[in-house]
């Protein structure tokens, strides 16, 4: 069963029960997954920027979006416009397929993991990790990195609150140590 069917089937009746919907329009979902890798020394190597799209565009499926600087910054010789990073948005099945995998393949390959902190919610119930490696990702080949890169992973829900956030992640899989 994949997780969303598994989110339609089990989770919905489990929050519904929990927080006392009265409309199932107000149980939360999965909105969408934002990956980030922010990239300071592209300034002085654009190839790092390249593997960083390339490895994301294998880990998502999907094509990354590059992001250039808001500012410049003369202390770190940045210019306004210059390429810092990428990120990918996904929604609706590849979504679903990205949790599914981070859950169950990815974060279990995290070295000495007791599971993520229950307290990187932002207050309007969406979560944010940060994960030092990509190599945890079984389409990263090891042999072909020029240099670990780490990555932040935003899930944004429907949830009004940091509670409800928490225990649709829980629902869903999601190793909480706290």
């Amino acid at each position: 069963m994949s997780l969303k069917e598994y989110y339609e089937k089990e989770v919905v009746s489990k929050l519904v029960e929990t927080f006392k919907y009265k409309n199932l329009l107000e149980v939360p979902k999965l909105e969408k997954v934002v990956l980030n890798i922010g990239l300071g020394e592209a300034i002085h190597n654009i190839k790092l920027l390249d593997s960083a799209k390339e490895e994301l565009k294998l880990i998502t499926g999907q094509a990354p979006v590059v992001t250039r600087a808001r500012k410049s910054i003369a202390a770190f010789k940045l210019r306004e416009g210059m390429p810092i990073g990428c990120m990918v948005t996904l929604r609706r099945s590849k979504m679903y397929d990205f949790v599914e995998k981070l859950v169950n393949i990815a974060l279990p390959r995290v070295r000495d993991f007791r599971g993520v902190s229950g307290k990187a919610f932002d207050g309007r119930g969406n979560y944010t990790l940060g994960i030092k490696e990509q190599i945890i990702f079984p389409e990263i080949d090891y042999d072909k990195i020029d240099a670990i890169k780490g990555m932040n992973i935003t899930v944004v829900t429907t949830a009004k609150n940091d509670v409800e956030g928490k225990e649709l992640l829980k629902l869903l899989g999601m190793p909480f140590r706290n």
